[in-house]
């Protein structure tokens, strides 16, 4: 009953082809026998115009020729359409070209067009059969590409609280007349509230990388959103840096005859090289993530599109398969960068003048093989990091997103530090003994004279002299560091974002 009141006005606004009407070049160029843009002649584009208004007249509640927030509360509950404040902030915000907290007749119907064409993209990207129709099926496909997991009964509700006719199908005009004065897009809805990889940065490199939108890519906001993860990742690593030092010099150094302890290690770094030492190694840690990350992308992208999917949002297991290529794509790009960055965290006070003083000592003694020393360990760890990250991140998103979401996919700020923290946590804890193996093989090249290592020799060897447990030697200080790195990385994205004018969601 409540659907019936909106309809007939809701449904008179745009064209059947889904052409908004309505413009003043429209309206204004006279002419009866001129057709417009989609073929109807310019009186029938004049009774749009006339539709539109009549709307806007309906919901503007106090009469002055502008939409509050307060105005579309009201008038859209009149119609049976009843939303959020929350809903409505973005309906203004999204058509307030003059930022003056309202809409005029033409800012309401550039919202109107503009939102159409999202609805547009979203509903094609739901009807797989290319029939004009969403069934339940389709829906569940969709969500199920997306890593999203519902029942058709879960999916015969959605139906159903925007099937008319009772046929148990949507068609594009029921679609529109339920979503177009409504701010949700849910399928990319769900994609943008839960990024993952390009929001978190807890050291390692190694996660999936994100989905963007149609949208997104369409308007350039991707870079944005890479950027704003790169900066983050900075300042994220930086401020743990001295957690990452200690990590590697007890993956190196600890033993069973040198037991570091974390209190230790730190009097240990002060004592040697005073406060600045905790921070040696983060700036060739810092300077690897533009070019790590750009590679990543660039090869995920080409990679998408090697595997043929028709798809514009890929399935687990072809992200993670995506992913993980990519993955070993920059990983072996910018490798040099990581042994590099080993040996400087290990240096002693006064070996290296800098980075490129280190380079060229390595390259002068020991030659080109040794930037690539512990490549195998490093290769094999992204699998299990990349698998076990991404299966734990969709299991947390899909469990809140069934239990808890109602009129929104956004988790909110703990939400999703919580599935983020929890799931880098679980793919460092599987990787961690292939992240130590790799390390050691990194600095071992540092004492002059020591015998080659292999990958398998140095499992035997540790296993055989410090136990399994030997394996896990730096995990305390690498955990420590997750929850803080976490965060900040969090807080600086939102606000780097802010600053490159993506919008917040």
């Amino acid at each position: 009953a409540r659907r019936s009141l909106a309809s007939p006005v809701v449904s008179g606004v745009l064209c059947p082809c889904g052409s908004p009407h309505g413009s003043a070049a429209e309206s204004g160029s006279g002419g009866g026998g001129n057709a417009g843009s989609c073929g109807r002649s310019l009186c029938e584009a004049s009774e749009q115009d006339r539709r539109l208004r009549a709307l806007f007249q309906k919901l503007d509640v106090n009469r002055d020729g502008a939409l509050c927030i307060h105005d579309l509360a009201v008038g859209l509950g009149r119609l049976g359409l009843h939303r959020s404040e929350l809903d409505l902030r973005k309906i203004v915000k999204a058509g307030d070209k003059d930022l003056d907290g309202q809409l005029d007749f033409e800012e309401f119907v550039h919202y109107l067009q503009d939102h159409e064409k999202k609805l547009r993209l979203v509903f094609k990207s739901l009807d797989k059969k290319n029939d004009g129709r969403i069934d339940a099926q389709e829906i569940v496909q969709s969500l199920r590409d997306l890593g999203v997991k519902i029942s058709e009964q879960q999916a015969e509700k959605i139906l159903k609280s925007m099937d008319k006719n009772g046929t148990m199908t949507i068609d594009w005009n029921e679609w529109r007349d339920y979503h177009l004065l409504h701010p949700v897009e849910n399928i990319p809805e769900i994609i943008l509230y839960w990024k993952h990889s390009t929001i978190f940065d807890v050291g390692e490199n190694l996660t999936v990388p994100d989905e963007f939108t149609v949208e997104e890519r369409q308007t350039g906001m991707w870079w944005r959103h890479l950027v704003a993860g790169g900066g983050a990742g900075a300042v994220s690593r930086t401020c743990t840096a001295p957690l990452d030092r200690l990590k590697v010099l007890m993956q190196v150094h600890a033993s069973r005859s040198n037991n570091m302890c974390i209190i230790g290690g730190f009097t240990q770094m002060i004592r040697e090289g005073g406060p600045r030492s905790l921070w040696r190694g983060n700036g060739i840690n810092v300077l690897k993530i533009a070019p790590e990350s750009a590679i990543k992308f660039m090869a995920y992208e080409q990679i998408k599109r090697f595997i043929g999917t028709d798809q514009e949002m890929l399935r687990i297991h072809e992200r993670l398969l995506a992913g993980s290529l990519a993955g070993a794509i920059a990983q072996s790009s910018i490798y040099p960068m990581e042994v590099l960055k080993t040996r400087m965290a290990l240096r002693k006070t006064g070996q290296y003048s800098g980075m490129l003083d280190c380079a060229k000592n390595i390259l002068a003694k020991e030659g080109m093989a040794a930037f690539y020393k512990g490549y195998i360990p490093n290769m094999l760890g992204i699998i299990p990091y990349a698998g076990i990250d991404l299966a734990v991140y969709e299991t947390l998103k899909n469990t809140w997103l069934q239990r808890y979401a109602v009129n929104s996919a956004d988790p909110g700020v703990f939400v999703l530090l919580a599935c983020g923290t929890i799931s880098s946590t679980c793919g460092q804890l599987a990787s961690y003994p292939l992240a130590l193996v790799r390390t050691r093989m990194q600095a071992q090249a540092s004492v002059e004279g020591a015998p080659e290592v292999t990958m398998r020799g140095l499992f035997k060897h540790i296993l055989k002299t410090e136990g399994a447990f030997g394996l896990y030697r730096g995990l305390a200080p690498n955990f420590m560091k997750v929850i803080p790195a976490v965060s900040i990385s969090y807080v600086v994205y939102e606000n780097l974002k802010m600053t490159l004018g993506v919008d917040s969601r």
